[in-house]
């Protein structure tokens, strides 16, 4: 909401935009909600009241053309300073403004690990940086200079391999800042706006959630937390707090992004259907269906960021962490997934637990009986009137014949012929 700066208007309103803090995507949706607002209020002028140490070149490049695009007179407060991005952003208004002992410029690009860009990145930043001066009728070898620099400027303190940061007094000399002055009310005086009412466009709750949310460190975080939450969900019993964190942390990931406009309804749809999908794998065989969803997944944070590189690096280290969390949670902890346990037989028919595989016939050893059949040598015997499966030492035995158990090896009951005394005795004699 607006709040009054100033009263006493004579039908003039003037905007009062701070500009704080990191430059991010999130910033986009705050500037663009109060460049309208001053437009729908036929604002006569909007102030932004510059305190940046930089940030993400590629929002301030749609924050740039934000202010280009508006025929509400833009005008830029450094006060304290506007490095990097932030230089950007102020190159792009219609006037600057400094206060004594504020600073501008310091424009390379740098990536995330605070090393230089490559040629491409370069050649596009140094092309803007020059753009913007030039639009502005500024000259643009000082804003090539806040960027490249191999541009040898000694006279305004930035010779070859030093970038041109312009201090207030400086700024002022060679054009590019407009006027210094003490406070916001001395440049409302300086500018006419004594009398018109003053509105200062404070960010919401919401839009502080997605600059902070929507920022290049913290969309690798939450990808993630929310990644290992729930690998983690999947080594617990039930649903517990690694799950909730997990699908909290994705849930902020694209709240973030929403309320930035860098995303629509339709990616977080996007990824509800995934998830419903990798539910449903549980469920049907072929393995089609966790292979959609995980695509559904990826495909709606694709969808939901202007910056493809670096959400694939972000992904990247949340696949790594979780990963790495998988191992230690098998090799450290001896955990399994919980949804393997339900897929897969993990009970064993142990002894111990009064299983056993096959019988002992201990008991019949030394008892005899009869063959049922001929011996060949398997074949069946009748001890004690039961009827039992047994083998021969190796010779073949008659059908019944007698046979005494000789031995018992589980399942494996060998007999031996028991020879008639009568018989033996003439084999003897013979």
């Amino acid at each position: 909401m607006a709040m009054p700066f100033k009263g006493g208007a004579k039908n003039e309103v003037v905007y009062v935009v701070p500009v704080e803090e990191t430059v991010e995507k999130g910033l986009y949706a705050y500037l663009s909600r109060a460049v309208h607002s001053a437009e729908e209020d036929k604002a006569a002028a909007i102030i932004f009241e510059m305190d940046t140490p930089g940030g993400a070149v590629d929002a301030a490049g749609k924050i740039g053309k934000l202010l280009t695009s508006t025929n509400v007179k833009t005008i830029s407060f450094v006060n304290k300073q506007a490095l990097s991005a932030g230089a950007y952003i102020a190159l792009n208004t219609d006037e600057i403004y400094m206060v004594p002992g504020s600073t501008m410029g310091s424009a390379a690009i740098i990536d995330q690990q605070g090393n230089t860009a490559g040629k491409k990145a370069e050649s596009y930043w140094f092309a803007a940086m020059e753009e913007a001066a030039k639009q502005s009728n500024r000259n643009p070898i000082y804003a090539l200079a806040m960027a490249d620099e191999s541009v040898d400027l000694p006279e305004v303190g930035a010779p070859k391999g030093k970038l041109l940061t312009l201090g207030a007094e400086k700024a002022n000399e060679i054009g590019y800042s407009a006027g210094t002055f003490s406070t916001l009310q001395e440049l409302l005086d300086h500018l006419g706006f004594s009398n018109a009412e003053i509105k200062t466009v404070k960010e919401s709750f919401a839009e502080k959630i997605a600059r902070f949310i929507t920022h290049p460190v913290v969309i690798p975080i939450l990808l993630s937390v929310g990644s290992l939450g729930l690998i983690l969900e999947l080594y617990s019993p039930g649903f517990g707090l690694p799950g909730f964190m997990g699908i909290s942390a994705l849930l902020l990931f694209f709240y973030g992004h929403l309320v930035a406009g860098l995303a629509g309804y339709e990616t977080l749809i996007l990824f509800v259907i995934g998830i419903g999908l990798i539910i449903a794998e549980f469920f049907l065989p072929g393995g089609i269906a966790g292979i959609l969803g995980i695509a559904a997944i990826i495909g709606s944070l694709f969808l939901a960021t202007d910056n493809v590189i670096h959400l694939g690096i972000s992904l990247l280290i949340a696949l790594s962490i979780s990963i790495l969390a998988s191992i230690l949670m098998v090799k450290v902890f001896g955990r399994k997934m919980k949804i393997f346990r339900k897929i897969i037989l993990t009970d064993a028919t142990k002894t111990e637990e009064g299983y056993v595989s096959n019988k002992s016939r201990l008991e019949l050893i030394g008892l005899e009986g009869y063959c049922l059949t001929d011996l060949r040598p398997s074949g069946t015997v009748v001890i004690e009137d039961e009827r039992i499966d047994v083998v021969s030492e190796g010779s073949f035995i008659l059908k019944d014949a007698r046979v005494r158990v000789v031995k018992a090896e589980g399942s494996r009951i060998v007999v031996r012929e028991i020879q008639d005394q009568n018989k033996l005795d003439k084999e003897e004699e013979q």
